[in-house]
């Protein structure tokens, strides 16, 4: 069976250990060196960015999010075990991990490591989809000749060229296609390799449960036992045209799924159809300068993340959820494409000050959708605003410095509120 030292790379007929460096981390697999389509997602990205940069946080339980009315952004993998999540609001999860340290997160750095990450697989291949700034589907069709080596020892390669470089670990899933690729990547981390052939796919999938699929969240996992469907195996059971009847277009994709067919191709041009931050609270608030200060930094981050990935949008939405669970959304578009924070945060003010809705409210978002490439970001400016182009220019000096010296470098005052 081809097997493959994931320290040394050194290739050879399945045993325990590597023949050359004797390392115990061996991988091997029927179909190892003839997959191509992978999925790497960086093991705790955010938090193990901080505790690189700050050892003495190496060995404690790290979350990086907002303050205690904020949500966890990540956290590391000593607090996932005392059952933290991202996601979870800050309160929740300092009360199943009340040692944790709280990091304020420092999106110039993450985004800067990701790029460096991303420079590494284009040495690979051109066909690359990122997903999010730590975690991208590859496709290495083709490329065994260019490197001379199989598509499994180049993204063993590349997690090894992480860990050494850049002080940061990732997980690969290896298959056939991206469904079960990006399953694969997470069957074993943190720093995972694990790999699904075409032979095991069906085998693999039968008693999976429903979730395991991507896009099956809590509202169609509901809807799924609702009609008996509980795991892959129920799927199976079911006539596609029965799952479309019920379950509409979402029901051809899950008698594909279910097969472990997915015809998607990796496509570097594919582009979010939106950027969106929220921020539930801890206490329901209505209270405009709390309220106000939330709208700006998730202009801000929303901002950040388009910057990061060239995008703009040419329409900001508001999201707001009261204490009974009702959720308002508000849409209007801005002309030309934006990616700056000043303009987002101003458009989401007067969404916010027009819905005519009053607090207390448990959660509030801010996004920019219908978007476009950076090239048509903020061309024109707002003619009604003739200080809006000097404000774009004091956000991208701010910006530059921000780069150079850290996020937290400049802080607004509204950001403080």
């Amino acid at each position: 069976m081809p097997a493959l030292c994931r320290d040394c790379l050194t290739t050879f007929d399945a045993g325990p250990r590597c023949p050359a460096c004797r390392s115990p981390r061996v991988l091997a697999h029927p179909e190892l060196f003839d997959l191509s389509i992978a999925h790497m997602d960086c093991d705790a990205f955010y938090a193990s960015l901080e505790k690189r940069d700050n050892p003495a946080l190496r060995d404690k339980p790290v979350i990086v999010g907002g303050g205690t009315r904020g949500v966890v952004s990540t956290c590391c993998y000593i607090a996932r075990i005392s059952g933290v999540r991202s996601a979870m609001p800050m309160f929740q999860a300092l009360k199943l991990c009340p040692q944790a340290v709280v990091v304020k997160p420092r999106m110039g750095a993450y985004v800067a490591e990701s790029r460096k990450i991303r420079a590494m697989m284009e040495e690979l291949t051109p066909d690359i989809e990122p997903l999010s700034l730590d975690e991208a589907f590859m496709d290495l069709s083709g490329t065994a000749r260019l490197h001379g080596a199989p598509p499994a020892v180049m993204l063993a390669r590349l997690v090894r060229r992480m860990e050494v470089e850049l002080g940061l670990t990732g997980s690969i899933g290896l298959s056939h296609n991206k469904f079960l690729a990006k399953i694969a990547s997470d069957l074993d981390k943190p720093k995972g390799f694990s790999v699904i052939g075409r032979d095991e796919t069906q085998g693999f999938l039968t008693p999976k449960p429903v979730r395991i699929i991507w896009g099956v969240g809590t509202a169609t996992q509901t809807a799924l036992e609702a009609a008996g469907i509980r795991t892959i195996a129920d799927l199976l059971r079911w006539e596609r045209a029965d799952l479309v009847a019920r379950f509409g277009s979402m029901g051809d994709r899950l008698w594909h799924l279910a097969r472990g067919q997915d015809q998607r191709r990796v496509s570097r041009d594919e582009r979010p159809k939106s950027i969106s931050k929220e921020t539930t609270f801890h206490e329901d608030t209505g209270d405009s300068d709390v309220l106000d200060g939330h709208l700006w930094r998730l202009a801000e981050q929303v901002a950040d993340r388009a910057k990061a990935n060239g995008l703009a949008g040419r329409t900001v939405t508001l999201k707001l959820k009261h204490k009974d669970f009702q959720t308002v959304t508000r849409r209007q578009g801005v002309g030309d494409a934006t990616q700056m924070a000043d303009r987002i945060y101003r458009v989401a003010r007067e969404l916010f000050d027009s819905a005519g809705k009053k607090g207390p409210f448990r959660l509030i978002g801010v996004g920019i959708a219908d978007l476009v490439g950076e090239e048509q970001a903020d061309l024109s400016g707002d003619l009604l605003d003739p200080n809006a182009g000097r404000r774009a220019k004091a956000e991208r000096a701010a910006d530059a410095i921000r780069a150079r010296f850290g996020h937290d470098a400049i802080i607004k005052g509204r950001a403080l509120r």
